[in-house]
Formats: C-alpha cells, sequence, structure tokens
C-alpha cells in the first residue's frame, strides 16, 4: 500500500509527490529538516522539535512555510491518513523554488514535504544487545548546530560504519568525538554520564535535552565536557540518543568491547525512563 505524503499543503500518494528540479534544497542542500518519533499514534517531543526548526530557520534566514497550528495538524494528519501506530514523521523545510543563484532570492515560498516511516521504537531488538560504533574524522562545515539536510559527511561515516559492521559512527575532531553521524553521543564512568557540551560543534539533539531531564529528576549526574576515543574504550558503559533510537546502548567501539560487552544498568535506566514518558501518550 502506498504512503500518503505531504507536499505543500496537498496530501498525494507517494507516487505522485513531486517537487521541481529548481528547489534551492535539490541544488544547494538549502534547508532543514525534523524527524518526530511516533509511539501509539501520537508524536513524541513534538514541541522541542518545533522549538530547533524554529531556530534552524532563523538561523538560515528562512521563512516558515505555514503557521505552527498548521504544522502539528500536518504531522496529525499524516498519522491519521496512514495509521501510523509507531514510527517516525519525516518533515524538511528548503528556502524554495528559483533559478540557480548562490545569493538567496527573494519573495519565494518555501517548499515543505514530509512522509512517515514504520519502524520499530519501543521493541528495538538492538536495545536488548547494544550496538557496535566505529570512529572516523568529522569532515562536516562549522554550523552543525543547525539541522540542515546537507548530509553527505554524515552519510560517508554511516556507509563507513556498514562496512565495518558497526551500526553508527562518532565523529572526531581534534582527538575528541563530537558526535554520532545521526544521533549525540555519550560514555558512562563511575555511575556518571559525560557528554560534549552544547556549541557549534554539535546538534541539540531533542532527545537529548529528553535525556537531560529525566536525568535531573532521577538524580543522575551528567558532567559536559568533551572526551576521547580512548575514554570511551575504557568507559563502564556508551551510548546514544536519537530520535529513531531513543536511547540506544553501546557495546563496542572500533573492535573494543564496552563495559564486559554488555549492555549497563545506566544507559538501560535511561531507556526504560524514555520509553515509560513516550507511552504515556
Amino acid at each position: 500500500m502506498s504512503r500518503i505524503v505531504y507536499v505543500n499543503g496537498n496530501f498525494v500518494p507517494e507516487s505522485e509527490a513531486k517537487v521541481s528540479i529548481f528547489d534551492r534544497g535539490f541544488l544547494f542542500a538549502d534547508g532543514v529538516y525534523e524527524v518526530t518519533p511516533v509511539v501509539k499514534g501520537k508524536l513524541v517531543d513534538y514541541d522541542a522539535l518545533v522549538v530547533r526548526l524554529d531556530r534552524s530557520l532563523g538561523e538560515l534566514k528562512m521563512s516558515w512555510p505555514c503557521t505552527k497550528t498548521e504544522l502539528r495538524q500536518m504531522h496529525e494528519e499524516l498519522i491519521k491518513q496512514n495509521k501510523l501506530d509507531e514510527g517516525i514523521i519525516y518533515m524538511q523545510v528548503t528556502r524554495g523554488v528559483a533559478d540557480r543563484m548562490f545569493n538567496f532570492p527573494k519573495d519565494i515560498k518555501s517548499t515543505l514535504v514530509a512522509f512517515p516511516q514504520v519502524m520499530k521504537l519501543v521493541d528495538n531488538p538492538n536495545a536488548k544487545t547494544g550496538v557496535k560504533v566505529v570512529t572516523t574524522p568529522d569532515l562536516r562545515w562549522a554550523r552543525r548546530d543547525i539541522k540542515t539536510v546537507m548530509l553527505l559527511p554524515p552519510c560517508l561515516g554511516k556507509e563507513e560504519a556498514y562496512q565495518k559492521g558497526a551500526a553508527e559512527a562518532w565523529m572526531v575532531e581534534d582527538g575528541k568525538v563530537t558526535e554520532g553521524t545521526s544521533s549525540n553521543a555519550y560514555i558512562v564512568k563511575d555511575n556518571k554520564i559525560i557528554t560534549r557540551p552544547i556549541s557549534n560543534s554539535i546538534l541539540n539533539g531533542c532527545t537529548r535535552r529528553a535525556l537531560f531531564r529525566m536525568a535531573k529528576e532521577h538524580q543522575v549526574e551528567i558532567e559536559e565536557r568533551l572526551f576521547t576515543p580512548e575514554e570511551a574504550y575504557a568507559a563502564d558503559e556508551a551510548f546514544l540518543t536519537s530520535a529513531s533510537q531513543f536511547v540506544m546502548p553501546i557495546t563496542e567501539i572500533d573492535g573494543k568491547r564496552i563495559g564486559g560487552g554488555q549492555v549497563g544498568p545506566v544507559v538501560r535506566k535511561m531507556r526504560e525512563l524514555f520509553l515509560e514518558e513516550a507511552q504515556k501518550g
């Protein structure tokens, strides 16, 4: 059965969805995106995603494609029309359609597209065994805090990880881990979560923000600082967070077992807390 997707105000079968070849998202990666988890037919962390979308659009001097009310209605209608119980809604906003020019064109309408994907978020089997990660050089630009669609370096990193039998790559710059290709990165030492502080070097993940809030509520200490791959190899636990994986344990980095290759108590607790909240509806 064909999915129903959204393109500039219209809900259409995916086979009928079209965007101009002159769209600046296609020509320049001049666009931003968000991914909203869906659990039991309900949006998860949606308000935080809208705040980040607003910031990304503002940083790129890009106009909103619709009102915030219309945006939420669009998400809910996609869930309804596709009978989506669990998965994600991917949404992308580009500057719009114009002749190819490097400077920003004036008075054009933003392009907005969105579509659902069915995924196992709650009962993801990887959460029981943990995943493998490899490290790779961070080749991205200097404004990683903006959630742009310019994802070729992360795609190269992810492909390298898959070729090496891993699920994710942690990118490394100046000898320190920045983040995963599509996730935020954490290690645990002596029951303390360690993760890189927010800056232009990483994306402020919405799942990351939720994790910080839950950790505070449940007296789990978090230290924001840079860490090296070598520190990660010696960590008691490691994990990642993202909209599509929530809190995911890591049991191997660059072929080195973390925590004896077992899922540790801190990451297990944080995942349980996140799932409990996500399933409340």
